[in-house]
């Protein structure tokens, strides 16, 4: 799918950026491949990898912010394939400087698609998150209103121009600003900060969302949200994964924060389909062509009403399957 084509990766020296760029090159032989981000430190870190040293031919470095429409256009000339990987996520953050979120999550995000649009670019994918379900803070209704966004633009481009998707993703383990990183930092004095016992996260390794990125970008027709089915692990685990003998600080839920995650909403089950292994939710009006292609499928079954998928409700990682995640990380 990737051989002989150009495709650009906003947030490309990002965590998940870089892995997806890693799996493109080593399994495909692409034209070119474009990061695109506007931090240099990053993208001299990167063009220093020795890892990506044999690849210099194929990768170009462009310093760009989102909310820069015309940079992201002069970025996106003869580009095949976008991946949409920016986003403003630190939840106390975005609390804090709401307007800085909307201008990157919500802003950025029109520009990207205005900008592959006029480009003509294929395919577009878009990373999102657990937290745009059924949203309690700035960046989970930030990250909703990109995903409406980009549904929606296939609406203006009509089947013969840009088709976009979305993939929405639990905690990304071992990720920049993941829990997981916090507590390994916390680990060293001895007393771990946890806001409620109660809580519990989905988790996907970088691996695993890489390939469930790849999977949407064969497999979309544009307009779907597609939702991986994960397992999930209750906090205070982790903790004990990571130290047994560490303290924990009981600290109280943030502003923002929920005890429990959800990646399909009772809501979204109406417009919804169980793929076996992942989900699919449509657009709330059903688009004829990608409705009738997950019908033909053997194994969909439409989501039943009052359906969700929680963070509380799926398989519970054990204090040793997560001591062993951290371990091959």
């Amino acid at each position: 799918m990737f051989n002989n084509k150009s495709i650009l990766v906003t947030g490309g020296t990002g965590s998940f950026g870089k892995k997806f760029i890693k799996t493109i090159l080593e399994r495909f032989t692409p034209k070119k491949v474009i990061i695109y981000s506007r931090d240099e430190s990053k993208q001299f870190d990167f063009m220093n990898d020795v890892v990506f040293l044999p690849y210099m031919d194929s990768l170009r470095f462009f310093i760009g912010d989102i909310r820069d429409l015309p940079r992201l256009k002069f970025a996106m000339e003869n580009v095949d394939y976008v991946v949409h990987a920016v986003a403003l996520k630190n939840i106390p953050l975005c609390e804090y400087n709401p307007f800085e979120a909307v201008k990157t999550n919500v802003y950025g995000a029109q520009n990207v698609i205005d900008a592959s649009i006029a480009c003509n670019v294929k395919k577009v994918l878009t990373i999102s998150s657990d937290k745009a379900a059924s949203p309690v803070n700035v960046y989970g209704a930030t990250q909703l209103t990109s995903d409406k966004l980009f549904i929606s633009a296939n609406n203006y481009v009509g089947w013969h121009g840009s088709r976009f998707s979305v993939i929405r993703l639990g905690s990304l383990m071992k990720s920049s600003g993941s829990v997981l990183q916090s507590f390994l930092k916390m680990q060293k004095s001895g007393v771990i900060s946890v806001t409620d016992k109660r809580m519990t996260r989905f988790n996907i390794t970088l691996d695993e969302s890489v390939e469930f990125a790849l999977f949407a970008f064969e497999n979309m027709l544009g307009g779907e949200i597609f939702v991986p089915k994960l397992p999930a692990f209750k906090v205070v685990d982790l903790v004990k994964a990571i130290d047994s003998k560490c303290e924990i600080k009981y600290t109280g839920i943030r502003l923002g924060e929920k005890i429990h995650e959800e990646l399909l909403t009772s809501n979204e089950a109406l417009w919804s389909f169980d793929m076996g292994s992942y989900f699919i939710i449509l657009p709330n009006e059903e688009d004829n062509v990608v409705l009738n292609k997950i019908q033909q499928q053997e194994n969909s079954s439409r989501c039943v009403y009052g359906f969700n998928y929680s963070s509380d409700k799926c398989k519970m990682l054990t204090v040793n399957e997560l001591r062993k995640l951290i371990e091959e990380i």
